[in-house]
């Protein structure tokens, strides 16, 4: 368990370690999705196959995931700032060995070195913001720290593809030399040091099957939809490991005198209702931005500069609402705002069951802005309420467990609503398919119609199933869209059992200016 930081107050230097720390978050965050568009070049460079290089994902991502859950306990152990500390290092120098990897393996083994070290930089950037703000500040605070969770993924994508285009895709990690050094640097002289209880004893036990489960998950998810899911060998033993290990560790968590994670932090019930919460907002985070793109591009025939620039909108209506938001947390029932959030996010998915390939760009960007202010909605008031009751002692295992929550449902958005849509086009294909016949009296007329598209005829046949496949695409988006609104909306049944957080003082004159 984690010792409390130091008491919320007036904190010497207090805009430079909220800037470091947000600078620790970015890079965290952009690391998340930074390379997808540059695993093309990386292929070539590496001499690797299109089924190899994805190994560049994936190692960061499980790697991540796995080393998430015991930030709090080397927070405790080693004391914040030290490993806050190595962790910056370690990030930063796991990514100029990236850019300099020589070949797969190089890569695929910096790459889990990036994530193990870049997995605890957003739970401490999260406990360090919230112990250097007073309580009636934290809304603001967690606004400012939540822009680099929210927008690094988003922004990912393009600044990846900007700088492999404009120089080559090693840049993609070259970039976080600059910005690791003015973190190390800002934090090394700025960030007091917490307390240190080097009597803890480390928990292998519970730690060895958490990361069997979650790494398990984590390859399963990945591999899946490469593998066909359960008709593989592979993806069935990783779903056999992740239930298992998900299994022993509950069943550890529950028996064990000490765990790593302590139990006790479980028994808040505002913040066992945000881990729920913020599974389901990961879900959507990445799944509808992994939808729209393709959606964009292979049915509405968008080029990838302008799905990139139609997209953009998302991030700017997340980045204004979760400034208003941080401002409203503390001083209205920040439940309430989460209700208005997620009834955004379910209109906006709602209103995109209802696309066809010519929508226009217009509704398109006032839709995806709506989508992104639900988010800003949901995600600040939920820092506010999840850890408005939290012991201070157990803040950077709380961190660590939302960013596991995020991250898990995210993935498992992701993999769910491709799989899904691979899954409904074929079944959608094979529905319409069966009315597709020469018995079709449009299809066997003798007007133009009927000539083009004969199924008698190779010429016909050809374009009657282009223009079925086409048509079972975009049943199958509009499935996906309706599917994660139906996820979305049960989250308001959380918001009845969630604890209204004490009323926060109201801000000192001396505390509302940044030191």
């Amino acid at each position: 368990m984690t010792p409390a930081g130091p008491a919320p107050g007036v904190v010497p230097n207090r805009t430079i370690i909220t800037i470091c720390a947000m600078v620790a978050t970015l890079m965290q965050a952009l690391d998340s999705t930074i390379a997808n568009v540059a695993l093309p070049y990386m292929q070539g460079s590496l001499s690797a196959t299109s089924d190899q290089i994805t190994w560049v994902l994936t190692s960061y991502i499980v790697a991540a995931a796995i080393m998430t859950a015991p930030v709090g306990w080397l927070a405790a152990r080693f004391g914040r700032k030290h490993l806050f500390m190595v962790c910056l290092v370690g990030f930063t120098v796991a990514s100029m060995l990236c850019g300099a990897a020589q070949s797969l393996t190089q890569m695929v083994l910096f790459r889990l070195l990036q994530g193990i070290f870049g997995a605890a930089l957003v739970p401490l950037s999260q406990s360090t913001m919230l112990d250097i703000y007073p309580p009636a500040q934290r809304g603001t605070a967690m606004a400012i720290w939540g822009m680099g969770v929210m927008i690094g993924p988003i922004l990912g994508p393009t600044l990846g593809g900007y700088l492999t285009e404009m120089y080559n895709w090693r840049w993609v990690f070259y970039v976080n030399l600059p910005f690791g050094i003015l973190a190390i640097a800002g934090l090394a002289v700025f960030l007091p040091k917490a307390a240190v209880d080097s009597a803890l004893k480390f928990d292998w036990l519970g730690f060895g099957v958490l990361a069997l489960g979650v790494g398990g998950l984590q390859m399963m998810l990945d591999r899946g939809q490469d593998k066909d899911w359960f008709g593989a060998t592979e993806v069935v033993v990783e779903a056999v490991l992740a239930g298992l290990g998900i299994y022993l560790f509950v069943v550890h968590l529950a028996t064990a005198k000490r765990p790593f994670i302590p139990p006790g932090i479980f028994r808040d019930k505002n913040f066992s209702l945000s881990l729920a919460m913020m599974f389901a907002v990961g879900m959507v985070l990445l799944a509808s931005s992994a939808l729209l793109a393709p959606f964009l591009q292979n049915l509405a025939g968008y080029p990838v500069e302008a799905a990139g620039l139609t997209l953009a909108p998302r991030g700017i209506g997340t980045m204004a609402t979760m400034l208003i938001a941080g401002k409203l947390a503390g001083r209205m029932d920040p439940r309430k705002l989460m209700a208005f959030g997620i009834m955004l996010i379910c209109w906006s998915l709602y209103t995109s069951t209802a696309w066809t390939p010519d929508v226009a760009a217009r509704t398109i960007v006032i839709n995806i802005m709506i989508q992104g202010a639900g988010l800003g909605f949901v995600f600040i008031p939920l820092q506010v309420v999840a850890f408005a009751t939290l012991d201070p002692k157990y803040r950077t295992d709380g961190s660590a467990l939302l960013s596991l929550f995020r991250n898990v449902g995210s993935a498992i958005g992701v993999s769910v609503t491709s799989a899904l849509l691979a899954h409904n086009v074929q079944v959608v294909h094979a529905q319409l398919a069966e009315v597709a016949t020469p018995f079709n009296r449009v299809l066997g007329g003798h007007d133009a119609i009927g000539r083009m598209f004969n199924p008698l005829t190779s010429a016909g046949a050809q374009r009657l199933d282009l223009l079925i496949n086409q048509q079972a695409t975009i049943i199958a988006y509009l499935d996906d869209f309706k599917l994660m609104m139906f996820t979305t909306l049960p989250a308001l049944l959380f918001l009845l059992f969630m604890r209204r957080p004490a009323r926060l003082e109201k801000v000192d004159p001396a505390h509302a200016a940044m030191e």
